[in-house]
């Protein structure tokens, strides 16, 4: 089995390097063709590998040994148990879809080779993050992610939109990583191993280890300290309030690289590694604490947001950061396999929901503004059928893939018991109604309604343009710039190389929320893998007695709050956007200052740029001013030559032009010779 492994992870490299080195020489079609295959064996390795798992074999081994400082090795290994496997599939299957779509959608860029090059780059990080049995080996695909992401963000580097989005994910998720390292830095010191195993086995032993911060009041619990730090790494990856900001902007990249980033790699890195984790985390009520307050505020104040946005890919973006908040919610009831349960489910309905934006994006020739369209549902009926099954599997719809694992957190996070969740229960369930609001918003007025494309009414167009070599740098590359419709023009269905994705990527969003819950919630799937002290957190004990079945589940949900809350949402959008179009612009006027507040984001950018951004340009300016010119310049550089000038002038006022001067100096000279060496002879 270990081939299978080797192949899962490594697969994907081979494409990589070959797409990315070799471009030229294989061409478009070469390019493609390997990187495809890679991810596709990668994805046959990984199944293979789950049917293994649930026969009930595990691996947990090292390669080889990268480096030995006095007793620590430092390992590169693997741990293939359920919850790898888990992500293991989920991450090649969509990746393998995205792969296959990108033949479409990219097919006119002139970065074509470098793309698929860095999609499966970014497969290979991911595969290796997942894969590891260990802090280091962990830490090293972590950064591989953000890396890969950074470059993907910023794909049209001519665009300064782009340049400035990857700059500010690199920078938002350093914050989050330094925190990581801190945690990774602490468990080290303490455990003196960076291996899951060990550490996981020691850590009952150490809950009652403290950690002092010096003059920085009392001590802190050691594991308390060290969960915290390390859920700071994923607040920045898993783009967690208040370290979310970079998220939104990511849409700056390409649409299949959206979809790849916000469904099952980047932004699953963090719920996976807390996860992983739950053996320490199941030691600190403060820090499931803490997870499950900012998970609380992300799900509910990040969906708001959406409600604002008219960009059709900022839009799927928000509810990207709203779930993500649910399974950290998820997270801090000590419901981790329930996290795992919606990444799983999530992944497959956020990939169909970016990718199908990618397709009316598409048909639209590059207008993203959901407000110059409607009426599509007729011009691209594939394209609204899947938009259709990926929405309702969002809001949660009985029976869809999202209503299981959305459901499945609402009432774990009802029985928990750690401080914080009567406010994230609430949370949740608010943000059901938001979710199912700005969802079918967005589908009413891209599918339904009257044809918009052709007055261009808001005379503007989308916040960002996809415009994969349509854009800024259409002239580099010999396009015409150009956005949206021409007159005459109608929209048109996408071709099969991209639809065909997006129907594959359906099915898995309807129904296997159904086919996996009884095994991944409440079977046997995550024995020994995920630790829960059932005792101090008995949410999932609770929530498993009231659980008969995924029959049972899905017709009980139409006596449940979540359902009619979900049924208001999708309600009042159909009202709002179909029935009185008005009525919208109505509650804007009256409701200004808070749309002006959620249209601004909470004004977290410009808090982030006048205090971080303006306060590091302000430290520099000083550091220049004190530091370079007055005490390099000004001291080191000027005042050295000053000194010398002066010392020189000094040196000439001896030079008189007089013999009997010198003389005088010579005999002066001569004297303090003699009076220096004399007593030195006679010693």
């Amino acid at each position: 089995m270990k081939t299978a492994y080797l192949l899962a992870a490594f697969a994907p490299l081979v494409g990589a390097v070959i797409a990315g080195l070799f471009g030229r020489q294989v061409g478009r079609a070469g390019a493609h063709t390997v990187t495809i295959l890679g991810v596709a064996v990668s994805f046959a390795a990984s199944v293979w590998t789950l049917l293994d798992v649930l026969a009930g074999n595990t691996f947990n081994g090292t390669l080889y040994t990268w480096s030995v400082v006095g007793d620590i090795g430092f390992q590169v290994g693997f741990l293939v148990d359920s919850l790898t496997a888990t992500m293991m599939c989920v991450v090649t299957s969509v990746s393998l879809m995205v792969h296959v779509y990108t033949i479409g959608y990219m097919k006119d860029d002139p970065g074509y080779q470098r793309f698929f090059a860095y999609i499966s780059l970014f497969t290979f990080s991911m595969m290796m993050l997942v894969m590891a049995n260990n802090f280091l080996q962990l830490f090293f695909g972590w950064e591989a992610v953000g890396l890969v992401s950074y470059l993907l963000i910023g794909f049209w580097y001519t665009r300064p939109t782009a340049i400035v989005a990857n700059m500010k994910a690199f920078l938002v998720n350093r914050v989050g990583d330094f925190g990581f390292v801190l945690g990774i830095g602490l468990v080290l010191a303490h455990f003196g191993s960076l291996d899951y195993a060990r550490v996981f086995e020691a850590a009952p032993g150490l809950a009652d280890k403290t950690v002092g911060f010096g003059l920085w009041g009392p001590d802190w619990s050691l594991l308390t300290v060290a969960c915290i730090c390390l859920f700071i790494g994923a607040m920045g990856k898993s783009a967690q309030f208040p370290l979310h900001v970079w998220l939104p902007d990511s849409m700056e990249g390409p649409t299949p690289i959206s979809a790849l980033i916000h469904a099952a790699t980047m932004v699953t890195a963090g719920i996976f590694m807390v996860a992983r984790m739950s053996p320490l985390f199941e030691l600190s009520d403060t820090a499931l604490s803490f997870v499950i307050v900012i998970g609380a505020i992300t799900a509910l104040f990040m969906g708001f947001l959406g409600i604002v946005q008219n960009d059709i890919k900022r839009v799927v973006a928000y509810s990207t950061l709203s779930q993500l908040g649910y399974m950290t919610v998820a997270l801090g009831a000590s419901a981790y396999s329930v996290a795992i349960f919606h990444l799983m489910t999530h992944a497959f309905f956020k990939a169909l929901l970016f990718l199908a934006a990618g397709s009316v994006i598409i048909g639209m020739h590059h207008d993203q503004d959901i407000r110059n369209m409607g009426g599509l549902r007729k011009y691209m009926p594939i394209t609204w059928l899947v938009s259709l099954v990926g929405s309702l599997a969002l809001i949660g719809t009985p029976f869809f893939s999202g209503f299981y694992s959305k459901d499945s957190i609402i009432e774990a996070v009802k029985y928990a018991n750690v401080p914080g969740a009567g406010f994230a229960y609430f949370a949740v369930l608010a943000g059901v109604f938001v979710t199912a609001f700005y969802s079918f918003r967005m589908y009413f007025l891209v599918f339904h309604g009257k044809e918009r494309w052709g007055s261009h009414a808001h005379g503007h167009q989308a916040q960002a343009h996809d415009a994969h070599g349509h854009d800024d740098h259409a002239d580099d590359h010999g396009h015409d710039e150009h956005h949206g419709l021409a007159p005459g023009q109608k929209p048109h269905e996408s071709p099969l190389v991209v639809t065909l994705p997006l129907v594959l990527l359906a099915i898995p969003s309807a129904i296997i929320g159904a086919l996996t819950i009884g095994p991944m919630v409440f079977g046997d799937f995550f024995k020994g893998v995920i630790h829960i002290d059932a005792a101090r957190h008995p949410a999932m004990a609770e929530f498993a007695q009231h659980f008969h079945g995924w029959a049972a589940m899905g017709m009980h949900a139409f006596v449940t709050p979540a359902f009619w809350l979900a049924l208001a949402g999708v309600a009042f959008a159909y009202y709002c956007y179909l029935i009185n179009p008005a009525l919208p612009a109505s509650i804007k006027r009256s409701m200004s200052g808070v749309h002006a507040l959620l249209d601004n984001k909470y004004y977290l950018d410009r808090f982030n740029e006048v205090f971080f951004a303006g306060g590091a340009r302000l430290l520099g300016k000083g550091l220049w001013k004190g530091g370079d010119q007055a005490l390099i310049d000004g001291l080191a550089v000027n005042g050295s030559a000053r000194l010398v000038g002066w010392l020189a002038s000094v040196g000439r006022l001896v030079q008189t032009g007089y013999i009997y001067h010198y003389a005088i100096a010579m005999i002066v000279g001569v004297a303090a010779l003699l009076w220096w060496f004399v007593p030195l002879i006679k010693r």
